[in-house]
Protein backbone atom coordinates (compact mmCIF):
# COMPACT_ATOMS: atom_id res chain seq x y z
CA UNK A 1 0.00 0.00 0.00
CA UNK A 2 1.21 3.41 -0.88
CA UNK A 3 -0.69 5.73 1.89
CA UNK A 4 1.33 8.23 3.32
CA UNK A 5 2.01 8.03 6.98
CA UNK A 6 0.71 10.43 9.38
CA UNK A 7 3.05 10.58 12.02
CA UNK A 8 1.49 13.28 14.58
CA UNK A 9 0.21 11.89 17.45
CA UNK A 10 -3.11 13.03 19.11
CA UNK A 11 -3.32 15.09 22.21
CA UNK A 12 -5.11 13.75 24.86
CA UNK A 13 -8.13 16.01 26.24
CA UNK A 14 -7.83 16.46 29.88
CA UNK A 15 -10.85 17.21 32.26
CA UNK A 16 -10.93 20.52 33.83
CA UNK A 17 -11.76 19.56 37.11
CA UNK A 18 -9.62 15.81 37.77
CA UNK A 19 -12.05 13.45 39.33
CA UNK A 20 -14.95 15.42 39.01
CA UNK A 21 -16.83 12.40 37.87
CA UNK A 22 -17.87 11.22 41.27
CA UNK A 23 -19.64 12.89 44.16
CA UNK A 24 -19.94 12.04 47.78
CA UNK A 25 -21.72 8.79 48.34
CA UNK A 26 -21.11 7.35 44.69
CA UNK A 27 -18.94 4.52 45.26
CA UNK A 28 -19.96 1.47 47.00
CA UNK A 29 -18.69 0.10 50.09
CA UNK A 30 -15.58 -1.64 49.83
CA UNK A 31 -16.63 -5.12 51.37
CA UNK A 32 -18.03 -8.05 49.56
CA UNK A 33 -21.89 -8.42 49.44
CA UNK A 34 -22.93 -11.64 50.89
CA UNK A 35 -26.33 -12.84 51.82
CA UNK A 36 -28.03 -9.05 51.04
CA UNK A 37 -25.28 -7.03 53.00
CA UNK A 38 -22.04 -6.06 52.99
CA UNK A 39 -19.35 -7.69 54.62
CA UNK A 40 -15.90 -7.33 55.50
CA UNK A 41 -13.61 -9.78 54.03
CA UNK A 42 -11.55 -12.72 56.20
CA UNK A 43 -8.37 -11.35 54.72
CA UNK A 44 -8.42 -7.84 56.15
CA UNK A 45 -6.34 -6.70 53.04
CA UNK A 46 -7.38 -4.72 49.97
CA UNK A 47 -6.83 -4.26 46.37
CA UNK A 48 -6.46 -0.61 45.05
CA UNK A 49 -9.02 0.32 42.06
CA UNK A 50 -7.37 2.69 39.42
CA UNK A 51 -8.49 5.50 37.24
CA UNK A 52 -6.57 4.55 34.14
CA UNK A 53 -6.77 7.96 32.91
CA UNK A 54 -4.83 9.29 35.49
CA UNK A 55 -3.05 6.48 37.30
CA UNK A 56 -4.77 7.55 40.37
CA UNK A 57 -6.20 5.56 43.22
CA UNK A 58 -9.82 6.23 43.49
CA UNK A 59 -11.22 3.17 45.67
CA UNK A 60 -10.14 0.26 47.85
CA UNK A 61 -12.01 -2.96 47.78
CA UNK A 62 -11.81 -6.59 49.73
CA UNK A 63 -9.35 -8.95 48.66
CA UNK A 64 -11.27 -12.23 48.89
CA UNK A 65 -10.76 -15.17 50.27
CA UNK A 66 -11.43 -18.82 50.12
CA UNK A 67 -13.51 -18.64 53.37
CA UNK A 68 -15.21 -15.57 52.13
CA UNK A 69 -15.98 -16.82 48.96
CA UNK A 70 -17.47 -20.36 50.72
CA UNK A 71 -19.25 -18.25 52.93
CA UNK A 72 -21.20 -16.78 49.72
CA UNK A 73 -21.87 -20.19 48.38
CA UNK A 74 -23.23 -21.17 51.07
CA UNK A 75 -25.42 -17.86 51.37
CA UNK A 76 -26.55 -18.79 47.85
CA UNK A 77 -27.09 -22.72 48.38
CA UNK A 78 -29.45 -21.41 50.99
CA UNK A 79 -31.31 -19.61 48.57
CA UNK A 80 -31.95 -21.23 45.80
CA UNK A 81 -34.95 -23.71 46.37
CA UNK A 82 -37.07 -20.22 47.20
CA UNK A 83 -36.04 -18.11 44.46
CA UNK A 84 -35.69 -21.60 41.52
CA UNK A 85 -39.58 -22.10 43.12
CA UNK A 86 -40.90 -18.34 42.37
CA UNK A 87 -43.40 -18.78 39.36
CA UNK A 88 -42.11 -17.62 36.21
CA UNK A 89 -44.38 -14.51 36.71
CA UNK A 90 -43.06 -13.57 40.03
CA UNK A 91 -39.54 -14.11 38.88
CA UNK A 92 -40.07 -11.81 35.98
CA UNK A 93 -41.91 -9.11 37.89
CA UNK A 94 -38.46 -8.84 40.20
CA UNK A 95 -36.26 -8.21 37.05
CA UNK A 96 -38.45 -5.78 35.73
CA UNK A 97 -37.86 -4.25 39.25
CA UNK A 98 -34.37 -4.53 38.73
CA UNK A 99 -34.50 -3.34 35.16
CA UNK A 100 -36.03 0.25 36.53
CA UNK A 101 -33.84 0.48 39.66
CA UNK A 102 -30.65 0.86 37.18
CA UNK A 103 -32.32 2.90 34.69
CA UNK A 104 -33.42 5.18 37.53
CA UNK A 105 -29.74 5.22 38.34
CA UNK A 106 -28.09 5.36 34.73
CA UNK A 107 -26.54 8.64 35.37
CA UNK A 108 -24.40 7.62 38.67
CA UNK A 109 -23.61 3.86 37.32
CA UNK A 110 -22.05 5.36 33.46
CA UNK A 111 -20.09 7.74 35.62
CA UNK A 112 -18.37 5.13 37.88
CA UNK A 113 -17.62 3.25 34.78
CA UNK A 114 -16.18 5.97 33.00
CA UNK A 115 -14.22 6.41 36.38
CA UNK A 116 -13.34 3.26 36.79
CA UNK A 117 -12.51 2.14 33.40
CA UNK A 118 -11.89 5.32 31.63
CA UNK A 119 -14.40 4.65 29.06
CA UNK A 120 -15.69 7.70 27.08
CA UNK A 121 -18.94 9.01 28.19
CA UNK A 122 -21.13 7.14 24.86
CA UNK A 123 -19.37 3.74 26.05
CA UNK A 124 -20.64 3.92 29.71
CA UNK A 125 -23.79 5.51 28.79
CA UNK A 126 -24.53 2.76 26.11
CA UNK A 127 -23.52 -0.28 28.40
CA UNK A 128 -25.67 1.09 31.35
CA UNK A 129 -28.41 1.32 28.61
CA UNK A 130 -27.79 -2.26 27.14
CA UNK A 131 -28.05 -3.57 31.07
CA UNK A 132 -31.63 -2.44 31.45
CA UNK A 133 -32.54 -3.73 28.07
CA UNK A 134 -30.65 -6.92 28.73
CA UNK A 135 -32.75 -7.68 32.06
CA UNK A 136 -35.98 -6.48 30.62
CA UNK A 137 -35.47 -9.19 27.59
CA UNK A 138 -34.36 -11.72 30.37
CA UNK A 139 -37.67 -10.35 32.38
CA UNK A 140 -40.05 -11.52 29.95
CA UNK A 141 -38.01 -14.32 28.15
CA UNK A 142 -38.18 -17.04 31.43
CA UNK A 143 -42.14 -16.09 30.88
CA UNK A 144 -42.24 -17.78 27.77
CA UNK A 145 -39.78 -21.00 27.53
CA UNK A 146 -40.56 -23.67 25.31
CA UNK A 147 -39.97 -27.47 25.17
CA UNK A 148 -40.97 -30.68 23.25
CA UNK A 149 -44.79 -30.99 23.59
CA UNK A 150 -45.91 -33.69 26.47
CA UNK A 151 -47.26 -36.55 24.49
CA UNK A 152 -47.06 -40.37 24.55
CA UNK A 153 -43.91 -41.30 22.54
CA UNK A 154 -43.90 -44.92 23.61
CA UNK A 155 -46.85 -46.92 24.27
CA UNK A 156 -49.00 -46.08 27.11
CA UNK A 157 -46.56 -44.21 28.45
CA UNK A 158 -46.63 -40.16 28.95
CA UNK A 159 -43.51 -38.35 28.45
CA UNK A 160 -43.34 -34.73 30.06
CA UNK A 161 -40.47 -32.51 29.83
CA UNK A 162 -39.44 -30.41 32.72
CA UNK A 163 -37.04 -27.19 32.20
CA UNK A 164 -35.28 -26.81 35.86
CA UNK A 165 -32.88 -24.47 37.67
CA UNK A 166 -29.23 -25.44 38.12
CA UNK A 167 -28.27 -24.02 41.55
CA UNK A 168 -26.09 -22.15 42.35
CA UNK A 169 -23.65 -20.45 39.60
CA UNK A 170 -20.26 -19.07 39.95
CA UNK A 171 -19.25 -15.93 37.88
CA UNK A 172 -16.29 -14.45 36.77
CA UNK A 173 -16.44 -11.32 34.51
CA UNK A 174 -14.10 -9.28 33.00
CA UNK A 175 -12.34 -5.33 32.92
CA UNK A 176 -13.63 -4.30 29.53
CA UNK A 177 -17.21 -3.92 30.02
CA UNK A 178 -17.47 -4.77 33.81
CA UNK A 179 -21.68 -3.79 34.51
CA UNK A 180 -22.68 -5.06 31.09
CA UNK A 181 -20.93 -8.57 31.00
CA UNK A 182 -22.13 -8.83 34.49
CA UNK A 183 -26.12 -8.37 33.40
CA UNK A 184 -25.24 -10.79 30.30
CA UNK A 185 -24.57 -13.50 32.95
CA UNK A 186 -26.74 -12.51 35.42
CA UNK A 187 -29.71 -11.62 34.15
CA UNK A 188 -30.20 -15.56 32.45
CA UNK A 189 -28.56 -17.15 35.34
CA UNK A 190 -31.43 -15.58 37.96
CA UNK A 191 -34.50 -15.98 34.94
CA UNK A 192 -33.47 -19.38 34.77
CA UNK A 193 -34.13 -19.90 38.14
CA UNK A 194 -30.46 -19.84 39.75
CA UNK A 195 -28.20 -17.94 42.58
CA UNK A 196 -25.22 -16.95 42.03
CA UNK A 197 -21.60 -15.66 43.40
CA UNK A 198 -20.23 -13.39 41.26
CA UNK A 199 -16.40 -12.04 40.92
CA UNK A 200 -16.05 -8.85 38.88
CA UNK A 201 -12.41 -7.87 37.93
CA UNK A 202 -10.48 -7.11 40.62
CA UNK A 203 -9.47 -3.64 38.20
CA UNK A 204 -12.65 -3.01 37.73
CA UNK A 205 -15.66 -3.74 40.58
CA UNK A 206 -17.08 -0.49 41.38
CA UNK A 207 -20.24 -0.83 39.13
CA UNK A 208 -20.96 -4.97 40.64
CA UNK A 209 -20.68 -3.82 43.90
CA UNK A 210 -22.82 -0.98 42.91
CA UNK A 211 -25.91 -2.62 41.15
CA UNK A 212 -25.76 -5.28 44.24
CA UNK A 213 -26.06 -2.09 46.75
CA UNK A 214 -28.85 -0.68 44.41
CA UNK A 215 -31.31 -3.58 44.04
CA UNK A 216 -30.36 -5.10 47.50
CA UNK A 217 -34.27 -4.44 48.59
CA UNK A 218 -35.98 -5.98 45.29
CA UNK A 219 -33.76 -9.46 45.31
CA UNK A 220 -34.17 -12.06 48.53
CA UNK A 221 -31.05 -12.26 50.54
CA UNK A 222 -28.49 -14.78 49.20
CA UNK A 223 -29.79 -14.41 45.46
CA UNK A 224 -27.18 -12.40 44.13
CA UNK A 225 -23.54 -12.29 46.28
CA UNK A 226 -20.51 -10.22 45.18
CA UNK A 227 -16.76 -11.21 46.43
CA UNK A 228 -14.21 -8.98 45.26
CA UNK A 229 -10.89 -10.38 44.81
CA UNK A 230 -8.02 -12.32 42.45
CA UNK A 231 -8.95 -15.28 40.07
CA UNK A 232 -6.37 -17.22 41.51
CA UNK A 233 -8.07 -17.26 44.70
CA UNK A 234 -11.76 -16.27 44.03
CA UNK A 235 -12.52 -17.48 40.84
CA UNK A 236 -10.67 -20.92 41.09
CA UNK A 237 -12.65 -21.83 44.55
CA UNK A 238 -15.81 -20.89 42.33
CA UNK A 239 -14.57 -23.16 39.73
CA UNK A 240 -13.70 -26.15 42.19
CA UNK A 241 -16.37 -26.15 44.39
CA UNK A 242 -18.68 -28.71 44.53
CA UNK A 243 -21.65 -26.34 45.70
CA UNK A 244 -21.39 -24.42 42.57
CA UNK A 245 -23.48 -26.15 39.53
CA UNK A 246 -21.83 -24.51 37.09
CA UNK A 247 -18.77 -21.34 35.57
CA UNK A 248 -19.60 -19.13 33.52
CA UNK A 249 -16.87 -17.17 32.94
CA UNK A 250 -15.82 -13.81 30.15
CA UNK A 251 -12.19 -13.11 30.26
CA UNK A 252 -8.98 -14.20 28.09
CA UNK A 253 -8.31 -17.73 26.61
CA UNK A 254 -5.80 -18.52 29.61
CA UNK A 255 -8.54 -17.54 32.10
CA UNK A 256 -10.59 -20.27 30.61
CA UNK A 257 -8.33 -22.65 30.06
CA UNK A 258 -7.79 -22.42 34.25
CA UNK A 259 -11.35 -22.65 35.01
CA UNK A 260 -12.11 -25.19 32.69
CA UNK A 261 -9.43 -27.32 34.66
CA UNK A 262 -10.52 -26.61 37.93
CA UNK A 263 -14.02 -27.39 36.54
CA UNK A 264 -13.70 -30.60 35.27
CA UNK A 265 -13.02 -32.10 38.68
CA UNK A 266 -16.69 -32.06 39.82
CA UNK A 267 -17.56 -32.08 36.17
CA UNK A 268 -19.52 -29.12 36.53
CA UNK A 269 -20.92 -27.53 33.82
CA UNK A 270 -18.88 -24.27 32.19
CA UNK A 271 -19.87 -21.68 29.57
CA UNK A 272 -17.25 -19.36 28.44
CA UNK A 273 -16.78 -15.98 26.33
CA UNK A 274 -13.13 -15.59 25.65
CA UNK A 275 -11.00 -13.58 23.61
CA UNK A 276 -11.84 -12.99 19.58
CA UNK A 277 -9.86 -11.35 16.53
CA UNK A 278 -12.55 -10.38 14.09
CA UNK A 279 -11.78 -10.77 10.09
CA UNK A 280 -13.30 -8.23 8.14
CA UNK A 281 -13.40 -9.09 4.27
CA UNK A 282 -13.97 -6.47 1.66
CA UNK A 283 -14.57 -7.12 -1.70
CA UNK A 284 -13.95 -4.69 -4.36
CA UNK A 285 -17.88 -4.13 -5.08
CA UNK A 286 -18.10 -3.06 -1.24
CA UNK A 287 -19.27 0.12 -0.04
CA UNK A 288 -15.94 1.57 1.26
CA UNK A 289 -16.98 4.59 2.74
CA UNK A 290 -19.51 2.99 4.74
CA UNK A 291 -17.14 0.01 5.58
CA UNK A 292 -14.73 2.72 6.90
CA UNK A 293 -17.34 4.95 9.08
CA UNK A 294 -18.44 1.58 10.44
CA UNK A 295 -14.89 0.51 11.55
CA UNK A 296 -14.92 3.90 13.26
CA UNK A 297 -16.61 2.75 15.63
CA UNK A 298 -16.42 -1.05 15.70
CA UNK A 299 -12.67 -1.23 15.56
CA UNK A 300 -12.18 1.23 18.46
CA UNK A 301 -14.93 1.46 20.72
CA UNK A 302 -13.77 1.08 24.36
CA UNK A 303 -10.41 1.56 23.06
CA UNK A 304 -10.32 -1.62 20.74
CA UNK A 305 -10.72 -3.76 24.43
CA UNK A 306 -13.78 -5.42 22.58
CA UNK A 307 -13.40 -9.00 21.91
CA UNK A 308 -15.58 -8.49 18.76
CA UNK A 309 -14.43 -5.61 17.34
CA UNK A 310 -13.35 -5.01 13.87
CA UNK A 311 -9.83 -5.40 14.34
CA UNK A 312 -8.10 -7.46 11.43
CA UNK A 313 -9.26 -6.12 7.73
CA UNK A 314 -8.86 -8.33 4.83
CA UNK A 315 -9.40 -6.14 1.87
CA UNK A 316 -9.14 -6.84 -2.17
CA UNK A 317 -5.72 -5.43 -3.58
CA UNK A 318 -7.43 -3.38 -6.14
CA UNK A 319 -9.63 -1.30 -3.83
CA UNK A 320 -6.94 -1.53 -1.10
CA UNK A 321 -5.27 1.92 -0.96
CA UNK A 322 -8.45 3.99 -1.42
CA UNK A 323 -10.14 2.10 2.13
CA UNK A 324 -6.76 2.10 4.16
CA UNK A 325 -7.00 6.41 3.20
CA UNK A 326 -10.70 6.35 4.03
CA UNK A 327 -10.21 4.41 7.31
CA UNK A 328 -7.00 6.83 8.10
CA UNK A 329 -9.05 10.32 7.53
CA UNK A 330 -12.06 8.69 10.18
CA UNK A 331 -9.07 7.67 12.86
CA UNK A 332 -7.82 10.96 12.34
CA UNK A 333 -10.64 13.11 13.55
CA UNK A 334 -11.64 11.13 16.58
CA UNK A 335 -11.33 12.41 19.91
CA UNK A 336 -8.74 11.31 22.89
CA UNK A 337 -9.53 11.77 26.04
CA UNK A 338 -10.30 11.26 30.25
CA UNK A 339 -14.16 10.73 30.40
CA UNK A 340 -14.86 13.65 32.50
CA UNK A 341 -13.17 16.29 29.19
CA UNK A 342 -16.75 15.97 27.43
CA UNK A 343 -19.58 13.95 25.68
CA UNK A 344 -17.51 14.11 21.95
CA UNK A 345 -14.82 12.40 23.40
CA UNK A 346 -14.36 8.75 21.55
CA UNK A 347 -11.02 7.20 22.75
CA UNK A 348 -10.15 6.74 26.21
CA UNK A 349 -7.19 4.98 28.14
CA UNK A 350 -6.51 1.32 28.16
CA UNK A 351 -7.37 -0.43 31.65
CA UNK A 352 -4.15 -0.71 33.40
CA UNK A 353 -0.28 -0.12 32.89
CA UNK A 354 -0.02 -3.72 32.59
CA UNK A 355 -2.47 -3.75 29.40
CA UNK A 356 -0.86 -1.18 28.72
CA UNK A 357 2.92 -1.90 28.34
CA UNK A 358 1.25 -5.65 26.31
CA UNK A 359 -0.44 -3.27 23.50
CA UNK A 360 2.35 -1.05 22.75
CA UNK A 361 4.82 -3.69 22.77
CA UNK A 362 2.27 -5.81 20.09
CA UNK A 363 2.99 -2.05 18.49
CA UNK A 364 6.43 -2.00 18.90
CA UNK A 365 7.65 -5.54 17.43
CA UNK A 366 5.39 -4.82 14.48
CA UNK A 367 7.42 -1.88 14.05
CA UNK A 368 10.52 -3.80 14.10
CA UNK A 369 8.83 -6.29 11.69
CA UNK A 370 8.26 -3.51 9.27
CA UNK A 371 4.71 -2.99 9.62
CA UNK A 372 3.95 0.42 8.89
CA UNK A 373 1.26 2.70 11.20
CA UNK A 374 -0.42 4.81 8.96
CA UNK A 375 -1.52 6.68 11.72
CA UNK A 376 -1.03 6.30 15.30
CA UNK A 377 1.30 3.81 16.53
CA UNK A 378 2.21 4.46 19.83
CA UNK A 379 1.43 5.81 23.01
CA UNK A 380 0.45 9.44 24.18
CA UNK A 381 2.54 11.15 26.23
CA UNK A 382 1.77 11.95 29.74
CA UNK A 383 -0.66 11.17 32.43
CA UNK A 384 -2.45 7.31 32.03
CA UNK A 385 -2.66 4.89 29.68
CA UNK A 386 -3.54 6.05 26.75
CA UNK A 387 -2.63 4.55 22.84
CA UNK A 388 -3.28 6.73 19.65
CA UNK A 389 -5.67 4.87 17.50
CA UNK A 390 -3.35 2.84 14.94
CA UNK A 391 -4.06 1.93 11.69
CA UNK A 392 -1.18 -0.60 10.87
CA UNK A 393 -0.90 -1.31 6.71
CA UNK A 394 1.89 -3.84 4.59
CA UNK A 395 0.72 -6.44 7.19
CA UNK A 396 2.02 -9.75 5.62
CA UNK A 397 0.20 -12.93 5.69
CA UNK A 398 0.80 -14.45 9.37
CA UNK A 399 1.89 -11.53 11.36
CA UNK A 400 1.99 -11.69 14.92
CA UNK A 401 -0.18 -8.22 14.98
CA UNK A 402 -2.92 -9.86 12.43
CA UNK A 403 -3.36 -13.65 14.52
CA UNK A 404 -3.20 -12.79 18.27
CA UNK A 405 -5.68 -10.07 20.37
CA UNK A 406 -4.27 -6.85 20.79
CA UNK A 407 -6.73 -5.47 22.51
CA UNK A 408 -6.24 -2.24 21.89
CA UNK A 409 -7.27 0.64 19.37
CA UNK A 410 -5.40 -1.38 16.72
CA UNK A 411 -6.60 -2.37 12.91
CA UNK A 412 -4.48 -4.50 10.78
CA UNK A 413 -4.94 -4.04 6.89
CA UNK A 414 -3.79 -7.32 4.80
CA UNK A 415 -4.55 -7.75 1.14
CA UNK A 416 -5.90 -10.58 -0.66
CA UNK A 417 -6.57 -11.66 -4.42
CA UNK A 418 -8.79 -14.14 -4.16
CA UNK A 419 -11.97 -15.52 -2.19
CA UNK A 420 -10.96 -18.48 -1.35
CA UNK A 421 -7.54 -16.89 -0.23
CA UNK A 422 -9.35 -14.45 1.98
CA UNK A 423 -11.46 -16.83 3.25
CA UNK A 424 -8.87 -19.63 4.24
CA UNK A 425 -7.16 -16.80 6.11
CA UNK A 426 -10.22 -15.31 7.88
CA UNK A 427 -9.96 -18.88 9.67
CA UNK A 428 -6.40 -19.19 10.23
CA UNK A 429 -6.34 -18.05 13.75
CA UNK A 430 -7.19 -19.63 16.81
CA UNK A 431 -10.55 -17.51 17.51
CA UNK A 432 -13.96 -18.10 15.98
CA UNK A 433 -15.88 -15.25 17.95
CA UNK A 434 -17.09 -12.71 15.40
CA UNK A 435 -16.60 -11.45 11.49
CA UNK A 436 -17.92 -9.40 8.76
CA UNK A 437 -17.84 -9.40 5.07
CA UNK A 438 -18.41 -6.50 2.95
CA UNK A 439 -20.07 -6.65 -0.37
CA UNK A 440 -22.98 -5.60 -2.43
CA UNK A 441 -23.14 -9.17 -4.07
CA UNK A 442 -26.15 -11.09 -2.03
CA UNK A 443 -24.58 -14.65 -3.34
CA UNK A 444 -21.37 -13.85 -2.24
CA UNK A 445 -22.37 -12.56 1.28
CA UNK A 446 -24.25 -16.21 2.31
CA UNK A 447 -21.70 -18.11 0.66
CA UNK A 448 -18.82 -16.84 2.35
CA UNK A 449 -20.49 -15.92 5.71
CA UNK A 450 -21.37 -19.47 5.33
CA UNK A 451 -17.77 -20.52 5.24
CA UNK A 452 -16.51 -18.33 8.24
CA UNK A 453 -15.68 -19.77 11.67
CA UNK A 454 -16.69 -17.54 13.68
CA UNK A 455 -20.57 -17.50 16.25
CA UNK A 456 -21.29 -14.36 14.67
CA UNK A 457 -21.01 -12.71 11.01
CA UNK A 458 -22.34 -9.60 9.63
CA UNK A 459 -22.76 -8.21 6.04
CA UNK A 460 -22.22 -4.72 5.55
CA UNK A 461 -21.84 -4.01 9.25
CA UNK A 462 -19.79 -5.25 12.50
CA UNK A 463 -20.14 -4.68 16.16
CA UNK A 464 -24.73 -4.94 16.02
CA UNK A 465 -25.72 -6.77 18.94
CA UNK A 466 -29.25 -7.57 19.93
CA UNK A 467 -30.88 -8.93 23.23
CA UNK A 468 -33.13 -11.08 21.37
CA UNK A 469 -29.58 -13.00 19.12
CA UNK A 470 -27.20 -14.82 20.64
CA UNK A 471 -23.74 -13.96 21.44
CA UNK A 472 -20.75 -16.37 21.27
CA UNK A 473 -17.66 -18.22 19.37
CA UNK A 474 -15.89 -21.31 17.97
CA UNK A 475 -12.49 -22.91 18.64
CA UNK A 476 -10.48 -20.80 21.31
CA UNK A 477 -13.66 -18.42 21.73
CA UNK A 478 -15.23 -20.63 24.10
CA UNK A 479 -18.53 -22.12 23.91
CA UNK A 480 -22.20 -21.51 25.51
CA UNK A 481 -23.90 -18.59 24.35
CA UNK A 482 -24.96 -15.05 26.15
CA UNK A 483 -28.00 -12.91 25.48
CA UNK A 484 -31.37 -14.12 23.57
CA UNK A 485 -33.48 -17.64 24.66
CA UNK A 486 -29.78 -19.45 24.11
CA UNK A 487 -28.31 -18.42 27.19
CA UNK A 488 -31.51 -19.48 29.30
CA UNK A 489 -31.13 -23.02 28.01
CA UNK A 490 -27.04 -22.83 28.80
CA UNK A 491 -28.35 -21.81 32.70
CA UNK A 492 -31.18 -24.44 32.90
CA UNK A 493 -31.37 -28.17 32.62
CA UNK A 494 -34.11 -30.87 31.06
CA UNK A 495 -35.75 -33.67 32.73
CA UNK A 496 -38.15 -36.12 31.30
CA UNK A 497 -40.54 -37.58 33.69
CA UNK A 498 -42.38 -40.71 31.67
CA UNK A 499 -45.88 -41.46 33.12
CA UNK A 500 -47.32 -45.21 32.34
CA UNK A 501 -50.90 -44.60 31.53
CA UNK A 502 -51.70 -47.81 31.22
CA UNK A 503 -55.14 -49.06 31.89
Amino acid sequence: MSHSTTSEMPAVRRAQAPGSLLQEGDLPPGQHFIDGAFRPGRSGTSIDVVDPSSARTIAQVAEGTVEDTDIAVAAAYAAKDTWGGLTPKERSELLHRVADRVAQHADLLARLESANTGKPPAVAQDDVAQTVDTFRFMAGALRATTSVAAGRYAEDHLSVILREPLGVIGVVTPWNYPLLMAAWKMAPILAAGNTLVIKPSEQTPLTTLKFAELVADILPPGVVNVVTGFGPVVGARLAEHPDVAMIALTGSVRSGQAVARAAAESLKRVHLELGGKAPVLIFPDADLAAAATALRAAGYWNSGQECGAACRVLVHESVADEFARLLVDEVATMVVGEPGAGEDVEIGPLISKGHFERVTGYLQRAEAAGLRAAIGGGAIQGDGYFVAPTVLVDVPDGAEAAREEIFGPVITIETFTEEDEAVTRANAVPYGLSASVWTDDARRSHDVAGKLDAGTVWVNAHLVLANEVPWGGFKGSGYGRDLSIYALDDYSRTKHVMHNVAR
